[in-house]
C-alpha cells in the first residue's frame, strides 16, 4: 500500500482471502483467538479468548450493549403466484408504519401474501431504496408494532449479514444472540458480544463491575462508506439509552471497557452530547477520534467499513494495518463470527 491518508477511502481498504471469512461460529468460544495490542507499547500479542479476563486491568467497568436481534428477515409471497420476496425490517416510524427493504421492483399500493392470513402492504417507495409499509390481519385491519413483533417472532429469520453468503439456520437463532441481550431492536448483532457463552460472562461478572447501554444497531452497519473524502459520509442514525445507574458507573469508574463498537459509540455520544437517549449518528475516525475510550473488544471488520475507521481512530492508522496484516499472517478468523482483539 502507498502513503496512508486518513481522509482518503482508500486508504481504510485491506485484501482478505476469503477462506478467512468465519461464515459459522466456533463451537467452543473459548477457542476463538484473541489478539491483544498494547497502545503503549504497539505490541501485537496473540492469545485466545480462554484468557481474557486476565488481560483487563484491575478497577475497569465492562460497558456491555444489551440490545435484543429482531428475526427481521422474512418472505412475502406475490398473490397467485409461488413468487417470494425477502423482506428485511429496519424500524418502526410510528405504531403501524415501518421501513424495510424488499427485494426486486415494487409500486405503492402492492400486496403480498404472509402466513397466518396476513397481508404486507407497500405504502411509498423512498429513494433511499427503503420502502414505508404496513401489516394487514385477516380482516384488512391494520396491526400495531407490538403484534407486528410477535409475528416476526413467528416467521422470521435472524438476519445474518449480507456477506456470509448463506441463508440463517437454526444455529443462528443462538449464535447470532449475545447472552444479554434483552432490549428487542437491533437488526444486527453486537458481534463483540457473540464471544461470551453464559459461563464466560458469569466469569466476567465475578471478576468486573458490569454496565449495560443500548443501541439498537440498523441495518445501515452493513452499508459501505463510498465517499472518495471520509468525511463526506453521511452516518445512519440508529437509537440508543443509557439508564441513570449506568450514568453513574461511567461517571465513577476512570478505566471502561466498551465490549464492541456499539458500546463504544453510546460512550462517546455521551461523551460529546451528555444525551443519554435518542439517536446517535456519531461517526468515528481518525478525523473525529474518540474523547472517552482507551480500551475496546472488537472483531475485525471489512475493508473500508465504517467499523474499520472506528478502530483507527483508536490505535491510528497505519498500527491497524499492521495488526490487520499480522492477524490475516496468523491465519485469524475474521467478521461477526471471527475472532477478536482487544485494544488496551
Amino acid at each position: 500500500m502507498g502513503t496512508l491518508n486518513p481522509k482518503r477511502l482508500d486508504s481504510y481498504d485491506y485484501a482478505l482471502p476469503k477462506e478467512q471469512i468465519a461464515l459459522y461460529p466456533l463451537p467452543n468460544k473459548q477457542e476463538a483467538k484473541l489478539l491483544v495490542y498494547e497502545k503503549s507499547s504497539e505490541k501485537i500479542i496473540h492469545s485466545s479468548f480462554r484468557h481474557f479476563v486476565s488481560w483487563i486491568p484491575k478497577d475497569t467497568l465492562i460497558l456491555c450493549n444489551d440490545t435484543r436481534v429482531l428475526k427481521a428477515r422474512f418472505y412475502a409471497q406475490k398473490p397467485q403466484t409461488q413468487i417470494q420476496r425477502e423482506v428485511l425490517y429496519h424500524e418502526h416510524l410510528d405504531d403501524v408504519y415501518f421501513l424495510a427493504q424488499i427485494r426486486k421492483k415494487v409500486s405503492a399500493g402492492d400486496s403480498f401474501c404472509l402466513p397466518y392470513g396476513y397481508q404486507l402492504k407497500i405504502v411509498e417507495l423512498f429513494d433511499s431504496g427503503l420502502r414505508k409499509m404496513c401489516i394487514l390481519d385477516s380482516r384488512g385491519n391494520q396491526i400495531q408494532q407490538n403484534t407486528f413483533l410477535e409475528l416476526l417472532e413467528k416467521i422470521g429469520e435472524m438476519p445474518i449479514p449480507p456477506y456470509l453468503k448463506r441463508k440463517s439456520e437454526e444455529i443462528d437463532s443462538n449464535e447470532y444472540q449475545s447472552v444479554f441481550a434483552k432490549n428487542i431492536g437491533a437488526v444486527a448483532a453486537p458481534t463483540a458480544s457473540l464471544h461470551f457463552s453464559q459461563e464466560d460472562f458469569s466469569e466476567l461478572q465475578q471478576c468486573f463491575e458490569i454496565a449495560f447501554v443500548t443501541l439498537h444497531i440498523g441495518a445501515g452497519t452493513f452499508m459501505n462508506v463510498e465517499s472518495e473524502y471520509i468525511t463526506e459520509h453521511i452516518m445512519h442514525k440508529e437509537r440508543f439509552f443509557i439508564s441513570k445507574q449506568t450514568l453513574q458507573k461511567i461517571n465513577d469508574y476512570k478505566h471502561i471497557l466498551p465490549i464492541g463498537t456499539t458500546a463504544m459509540r453510546v460512550l462517546e455520544e455521551w461523551a460529546r452530547s451528555q444525551k443519554t437517549q435518542g439517536q446517535t449518528q456519531l461517526f468515528l475516525n481518525p478525523q473525529n477520534p474518540p474523547l472517552k475510550t482507551q480500551m475496546l473488544l472488537t472483531n475485525f471488520h471489512l475493508p473500508k467499513s465504517s467499523l474499520f475507521m472506528l478502530v483507527s481512530a483508536l490505535v491510528g492508522l497505519e498500527q491497524i494495518h499492521r495488526i490487520y496484516a499480522e492477524a490475516i499472517q496468523y491465519n485469524y478468523r475474521f467478521y461477526s463470527y471471527g475472532d477478536g482483539m482487544l485494544i488496551l
